[in-house]
Protein backbone atom coordinates (compact mmCIF):
# COMPACT_ATOMS: atom_id res chain seq x y z
CA UNK A 1 0.00 0.00 0.00
CA UNK A 2 3.21 2.29 -0.19
CA UNK A 3 2.93 5.29 -2.76
CA UNK A 4 4.89 4.57 -5.74
CA UNK A 5 5.85 7.67 -6.40
CA UNK A 6 9.77 8.10 -5.62
CA UNK A 7 10.50 9.61 -1.95
CA UNK A 8 12.46 12.22 -2.79
CA UNK A 9 9.50 14.18 -5.18
CA UNK A 10 6.81 14.13 -2.99
CA UNK A 11 5.71 16.20 -0.42
CA UNK A 12 3.75 13.38 1.22
CA UNK A 13 2.24 15.12 3.59
CA UNK A 14 0.56 17.85 0.40
CA UNK A 15 -0.40 14.34 -1.31
CA UNK A 16 -1.66 12.93 2.10
CA UNK A 17 -4.64 15.88 1.71
CA UNK A 18 -4.73 15.65 -1.80
CA UNK A 19 -5.97 12.26 -1.26
CA UNK A 20 -8.41 13.03 1.23
CA UNK A 21 -10.06 15.37 -0.33
CA UNK A 22 -10.60 12.97 -3.72
CA UNK A 23 -11.84 10.47 -1.55
CA UNK A 24 -14.67 13.01 -0.26
CA UNK A 25 -15.52 13.37 -3.79
CA UNK A 26 -15.15 9.60 -4.86
CA UNK A 27 -16.62 7.67 -1.89
CA UNK A 28 -17.02 4.68 -4.18
CA UNK A 29 -12.85 4.92 -4.15
CA UNK A 30 -12.79 6.33 -0.75
CA UNK A 31 -11.32 2.42 0.73
CA UNK A 32 -8.26 2.46 -1.62
CA UNK A 33 -7.71 6.73 -1.47
CA UNK A 34 -7.31 6.96 1.92
CA UNK A 35 -5.13 3.93 2.51
CA UNK A 36 -2.66 5.56 0.05
CA UNK A 37 -3.20 9.33 1.95
CA UNK A 38 -2.19 6.96 5.17
CA UNK A 39 1.05 5.88 3.40
CA UNK A 40 1.93 9.15 2.49
CA UNK A 41 1.54 10.12 6.14
CA UNK A 42 3.53 7.54 7.48
CA UNK A 43 6.34 8.37 4.94
CA UNK A 44 6.15 11.95 6.38
CA UNK A 45 6.69 11.09 9.91
CA UNK A 46 3.12 12.12 11.08
CA UNK A 47 2.00 8.30 11.76
CA UNK A 48 -0.58 9.48 15.03
CA UNK A 49 -2.55 10.78 11.88
CA UNK A 50 -2.22 7.79 9.56
CA UNK A 51 -3.68 5.94 12.51
CA UNK A 52 -6.48 8.43 12.69
CA UNK A 53 -7.04 7.56 8.31
CA UNK A 54 -7.29 3.83 9.61
CA UNK A 55 -9.98 4.20 12.06
CA UNK A 56 -11.92 6.88 9.88
CA UNK A 57 -11.84 3.21 7.48
CA UNK A 58 -12.62 1.12 9.91
CA UNK A 59 -15.35 3.65 11.38
CA UNK A 60 -16.97 3.78 8.21
CA UNK A 61 -20.70 2.93 8.09
CA UNK A 62 -19.68 1.53 4.56
CA UNK A 63 -18.59 -1.98 4.19
CA UNK A 64 -15.00 -2.21 3.61
CA UNK A 65 -13.63 -4.28 1.03
CA UNK A 66 -10.50 -5.70 3.14
CA UNK A 67 -11.25 -4.80 6.42
CA UNK A 68 -8.20 -7.36 7.34
CA UNK A 69 -5.76 -5.01 5.61
CA UNK A 70 -6.66 -1.49 7.54
CA UNK A 71 -6.18 -3.66 10.63
CA UNK A 72 -2.93 -5.26 9.48
CA UNK A 73 -1.94 -1.64 8.42
CA UNK A 74 -2.82 0.25 11.32
CA UNK A 75 -0.94 -2.32 13.85
CA UNK A 76 2.19 -2.45 11.58
CA UNK A 77 1.96 1.80 11.79
CA UNK A 78 0.84 1.66 15.75
CA UNK A 79 4.03 -0.14 16.59
CA UNK A 80 6.41 2.36 14.40
CA UNK A 81 5.52 4.82 17.25
CA UNK A 82 5.51 3.04 20.63
CA UNK A 83 1.99 1.64 21.06
CA UNK A 84 2.88 -2.56 20.65
CA UNK A 85 0.81 -3.69 22.55
CA UNK A 86 -2.56 -2.38 20.91
CA UNK A 87 -0.66 -3.48 17.72
CA UNK A 88 -0.27 -7.22 19.24
CA UNK A 89 -3.73 -7.66 20.04
CA UNK A 90 -4.99 -5.92 16.56
CA UNK A 91 -2.46 -8.46 14.66
CA UNK A 92 -4.01 -11.34 16.94
CA UNK A 93 -7.33 -9.73 15.59
CA UNK A 94 -6.70 -10.50 11.93
CA UNK A 95 -5.31 -13.81 12.99
CA UNK A 96 -8.32 -15.03 14.63
CA UNK A 97 -10.48 -13.58 11.31
CA UNK A 98 -8.05 -15.94 8.79
CA UNK A 99 -8.68 -13.51 6.00
CA UNK A 100 -8.34 -15.02 2.74
CA UNK A 101 -6.53 -12.35 1.01
CA UNK A 102 -2.24 -12.74 1.67
CA UNK A 103 -1.65 -8.86 2.35
CA UNK A 104 -3.02 -8.64 5.81
CA UNK A 105 -1.02 -12.13 6.92
CA UNK A 106 2.18 -10.78 4.97
CA UNK A 107 1.97 -7.30 6.96
CA UNK A 108 1.31 -8.42 10.35
CA UNK A 109 3.80 -10.78 10.07
CA UNK A 110 6.33 -8.19 8.65
CA UNK A 111 5.32 -5.70 11.42
CA UNK A 112 6.50 -8.81 13.79
CA UNK A 113 9.90 -9.86 12.02
CA UNK A 114 10.53 -6.08 11.70
CA UNK A 115 10.41 -6.05 15.68
CA UNK A 116 12.56 -9.14 15.94
CA UNK A 117 9.58 -11.42 16.74
CA UNK A 118 10.85 -13.94 14.35
CA UNK A 119 9.24 -16.90 16.04
CA UNK A 120 5.58 -15.08 15.57
CA UNK A 121 6.52 -13.90 12.50
CA UNK A 122 6.86 -17.32 11.44
CA UNK A 123 4.09 -18.62 12.98
CA UNK A 124 1.85 -16.13 10.75
CA UNK A 125 3.48 -16.40 7.68
CA UNK A 126 2.95 -20.31 7.93
CA UNK A 127 -0.64 -20.02 9.16
CA UNK A 128 -1.62 -17.64 6.05
CA UNK A 129 0.08 -19.88 3.89
CA UNK A 130 -1.68 -22.98 5.62
CA UNK A 131 -4.88 -21.10 5.12
CA UNK A 132 -4.24 -20.21 1.51
CA UNK A 133 -2.12 -22.40 -0.35
CA UNK A 134 -2.81 -26.03 1.02
CA UNK A 135 -3.77 -28.33 -2.00
CA UNK A 136 -3.41 -25.27 -4.47
CA UNK A 137 -2.15 -26.39 -7.35
CA UNK A 138 -0.17 -23.36 -8.23
CA UNK A 139 0.04 -20.66 -6.38
CA UNK A 140 -1.55 -16.97 -7.35
CA UNK A 141 0.90 -14.35 -7.54
CA UNK A 142 -0.35 -12.64 -4.88
CA UNK A 143 0.27 -15.05 -2.54
CA UNK A 144 4.12 -15.47 -3.45
CA UNK A 145 5.31 -12.70 -1.09
CA UNK A 146 3.66 -14.69 1.41
CA UNK A 147 6.04 -17.76 0.84
CA UNK A 148 9.29 -15.15 0.43
CA UNK A 149 8.67 -14.20 3.51
CA UNK A 150 8.51 -17.39 5.41
CA UNK A 151 11.27 -18.56 3.30
CA UNK A 152 13.15 -15.35 4.53
CA UNK A 153 12.42 -15.81 8.13
CA UNK A 154 13.25 -19.00 8.45
CA UNK A 155 16.75 -18.54 7.43
CA UNK A 156 17.03 -16.00 9.86
CA UNK A 157 15.92 -18.87 12.64
CA UNK A 158 18.38 -21.35 11.07
CA UNK A 159 15.57 -23.52 9.95
CA UNK A 160 15.88 -26.64 7.15
CA UNK A 161 14.39 -26.01 3.83
CA UNK A 162 10.74 -27.48 4.04
CA UNK A 163 8.53 -28.09 0.64
CA UNK A 164 6.97 -24.50 0.66
CA UNK A 165 10.37 -23.43 1.22
CA UNK A 166 11.16 -25.50 -2.34
CA UNK A 167 8.13 -23.90 -3.80
CA UNK A 168 8.96 -20.07 -2.94
CA UNK A 169 12.57 -21.13 -4.39
CA UNK A 170 11.04 -22.79 -7.43
CA UNK A 171 8.58 -19.10 -7.84
CA UNK A 172 11.58 -17.33 -7.56
CA UNK A 173 12.88 -16.08 -11.32
CA UNK A 174 15.53 -13.72 -10.37
CA UNK A 175 19.44 -14.63 -11.01
CA UNK A 176 19.87 -13.98 -7.34
CA UNK A 177 18.65 -17.26 -5.27
CA UNK A 178 16.20 -17.10 -2.42
CA UNK A 179 19.24 -18.64 0.16
CA UNK A 180 21.73 -16.12 -1.29
CA UNK A 181 18.66 -12.75 -0.91
CA UNK A 182 17.87 -14.22 2.74
CA UNK A 183 21.25 -14.80 4.08
CA UNK A 184 20.87 -13.55 7.37
CA UNK A 185 24.04 -11.51 7.15
CA UNK A 186 22.59 -9.67 4.47
CA UNK A 187 19.17 -8.88 5.87
CA UNK A 188 20.51 -8.09 9.30
CA UNK A 189 22.81 -5.53 7.38
CA UNK A 190 19.79 -4.19 4.93
CA UNK A 191 16.69 -4.82 6.79
CA UNK A 192 14.87 -6.34 3.75
CA UNK A 193 15.95 -8.05 0.35
CA UNK A 194 12.62 -7.29 -1.91
CA UNK A 195 13.73 -5.18 -4.44
CA UNK A 196 10.88 -2.84 -4.72
CA UNK A 197 12.09 -2.40 -0.77
CA UNK A 198 15.69 -2.06 -1.34
CA UNK A 199 14.58 0.73 -4.30
CA UNK A 200 12.38 2.34 -2.26
CA UNK A 201 14.92 2.66 0.86
CA UNK A 202 17.54 3.64 -1.82
CA UNK A 203 15.43 6.84 -2.99
CA UNK A 204 14.72 7.36 0.67
CA UNK A 205 18.49 7.48 1.51
CA UNK A 206 19.33 9.77 -1.47
CA UNK A 207 16.83 12.28 -0.19
CA UNK A 208 18.06 11.88 3.61
CA UNK A 209 21.88 11.60 2.74
CA UNK A 210 22.71 15.30 3.57
CA UNK A 211 21.34 14.36 7.25
CA UNK A 212 22.84 11.12 7.30
CA UNK A 213 26.21 11.97 6.51
CA UNK A 214 25.78 14.31 9.93
CA UNK A 215 24.73 11.32 12.03
CA UNK A 216 26.82 8.70 10.56
CA UNK A 217 30.08 11.62 11.44
CA UNK A 218 29.23 10.52 14.73
CA UNK A 219 30.35 7.74 16.58
CA UNK A 220 28.29 4.66 17.51
CA UNK A 221 27.58 5.07 21.22
CA UNK A 222 29.19 2.44 23.26
CA UNK A 223 26.05 0.47 24.33
CA UNK A 224 25.98 -2.02 27.14
CA UNK A 225 23.57 -5.14 26.34
CA UNK A 226 20.63 -5.27 28.60
CA UNK A 227 18.09 -8.35 28.82
CA UNK A 228 14.39 -8.08 30.56
CA UNK A 229 13.70 -10.51 32.87
CA UNK A 230 11.38 -12.90 30.73
CA UNK A 231 14.13 -13.07 27.87
CA UNK A 232 17.01 -13.00 30.31
CA UNK A 233 15.38 -16.74 31.48
CA UNK A 234 14.59 -17.64 28.11
CA UNK A 235 17.98 -17.09 27.05
CA UNK A 236 19.38 -19.22 29.92
CA UNK A 237 16.96 -21.85 29.49
CA UNK A 238 18.20 -22.18 25.96
CA UNK A 239 21.86 -21.79 26.85
CA UNK A 240 22.71 -22.72 30.26
CA UNK A 241 26.46 -22.22 29.62
CA UNK A 242 25.70 -18.18 29.38
CA UNK A 243 24.83 -18.16 33.39
CA UNK A 244 28.39 -17.96 33.78
CA UNK A 245 27.58 -14.34 32.50
CA UNK A 246 24.48 -13.84 33.99
CA UNK A 247 24.35 -15.30 37.33
CA UNK A 248 20.89 -14.19 38.37
CA UNK A 249 18.94 -10.98 36.71
CA UNK A 250 19.32 -8.69 39.80
CA UNK A 251 23.23 -9.62 39.10
CA UNK A 252 22.68 -8.71 35.68
CA UNK A 253 20.99 -5.46 36.26
CA UNK A 254 23.83 -4.21 38.97
CA UNK A 255 26.86 -4.96 36.76
CA UNK A 256 25.13 -3.07 33.09
CA UNK A 257 24.60 0.22 35.75
CA UNK A 258 28.28 -0.30 37.40
CA UNK A 259 29.75 -0.75 33.64
CA UNK A 260 28.26 2.00 32.53
CA UNK A 261 29.38 4.35 35.22
CA UNK A 262 33.00 3.03 34.61
CA UNK A 263 33.34 3.63 31.33
CA UNK A 264 31.70 7.37 32.27
CA UNK A 265 34.28 7.86 34.74
CA UNK A 266 37.12 6.69 32.26
CA UNK A 267 35.94 9.47 30.31
CA UNK A 268 34.34 7.23 27.21
CA UNK A 269 31.72 9.55 25.82
CA UNK A 270 28.48 8.45 24.32
CA UNK A 271 27.02 5.88 26.26
CA UNK A 272 23.92 3.86 25.87
CA UNK A 273 21.79 0.78 26.55
CA UNK A 274 20.62 -1.55 24.20
CA UNK A 275 17.79 -4.17 24.83
CA UNK A 276 18.24 -8.06 23.82
CA UNK A 277 15.82 -10.57 22.62
CA UNK A 278 16.54 -14.22 22.33
CA UNK A 279 15.21 -14.34 18.56
CA UNK A 280 16.90 -11.73 17.01
CA UNK A 281 20.18 -12.63 19.43
CA UNK A 282 19.70 -16.01 17.20
CA UNK A 283 19.49 -14.38 14.23
CA UNK A 284 22.50 -12.39 14.82
CA UNK A 285 24.77 -15.37 15.59
CA UNK A 286 22.99 -17.53 12.50
CA UNK A 287 24.47 -14.26 10.49
CA UNK A 288 27.79 -14.93 12.45
CA UNK A 289 27.96 -18.53 11.39
CA UNK A 290 28.13 -19.36 15.06
CA UNK A 291 26.55 -20.20 18.40
CA UNK A 292 24.28 -18.11 20.43
CA UNK A 293 25.88 -19.90 23.55
CA UNK A 294 29.11 -18.14 22.39
CA UNK A 295 29.57 -15.48 25.01
CA UNK A 296 32.26 -13.29 22.71
CA UNK A 297 28.92 -13.20 20.74
CA UNK A 298 27.29 -11.06 23.21
CA UNK A 299 29.33 -7.50 22.98
CA UNK A 300 29.42 -7.80 19.22
CA UNK A 301 25.47 -7.96 19.18
CA UNK A 302 25.13 -4.77 21.81
CA UNK A 303 27.40 -3.06 19.29
CA UNK A 304 25.35 -4.17 16.34
CA UNK A 305 21.77 -2.82 17.90
CA UNK A 306 23.74 0.13 18.51
CA UNK A 307 24.49 0.50 15.26
CA UNK A 308 21.26 0.14 13.85
CA UNK A 309 19.83 2.51 16.27
CA UNK A 310 18.83 0.69 19.30
CA UNK A 311 20.27 2.01 22.13
CA UNK A 312 18.93 4.64 24.33
CA UNK A 313 21.07 6.91 26.07
CA UNK A 314 22.84 6.59 29.47
CA UNK A 315 22.27 8.22 31.92
CA UNK A 316 18.86 8.91 31.00
CA UNK A 317 17.44 12.36 31.24
CA UNK A 318 16.15 13.59 34.73
CA UNK A 319 12.96 12.41 35.25
CA UNK A 320 12.99 10.01 32.74
CA UNK A 321 12.53 6.12 33.58
CA UNK A 322 15.12 3.71 34.54
CA UNK A 323 16.77 2.02 31.43
CA UNK A 324 16.51 -1.36 33.12
CA UNK A 325 12.23 -1.35 32.71
CA UNK A 326 11.01 -0.85 36.42
CA UNK A 327 8.92 2.49 34.84
CA UNK A 328 10.51 4.04 37.75
CA UNK A 329 12.66 7.69 37.33
CA UNK A 330 16.23 6.31 36.98
CA UNK A 331 17.42 9.19 39.99
CA UNK A 332 14.79 6.59 41.98
CA UNK A 333 16.22 3.27 40.85
CA UNK A 334 19.76 2.58 39.34
CA UNK A 335 20.58 5.85 39.33
CA UNK A 336 19.79 6.71 42.62
CA UNK A 337 23.10 7.36 43.97
CA UNK A 338 24.33 9.16 40.70
CA UNK A 339 23.40 12.96 39.48
CA UNK A 340 21.52 12.74 36.48
CA UNK A 341 22.30 16.79 35.53
CA UNK A 342 23.56 16.63 32.00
Amino acid sequence: MRPDTPAENVDHAAEAARLERTAGLYPEDAEALLLRAAAHLELSGDRPAASKLYDRLLASDAPLENPSLVRALKASNLWEYGHEAEARAIIDGVRTASPRDPAPWVIAAEALEAHDELEAAHETFTEGARLLLTDVPEPPYSTHPLLYGRHRVRRMLGLAHDEWDTLADTLHTMPVSLDELHDPKRVWSLGSEDPADLEAEISRLRAELGAYREALSRPFPVAMLHWPAAELTELLDAYPSLSAEYPSYDAHLTATEAALRELASSGTPNLGVVRGTVPSYEAFAASEGTSPADATLLPQYATTLAARGRAVAWPPQRGAACWCGSDRPYADCHGADTPTDR
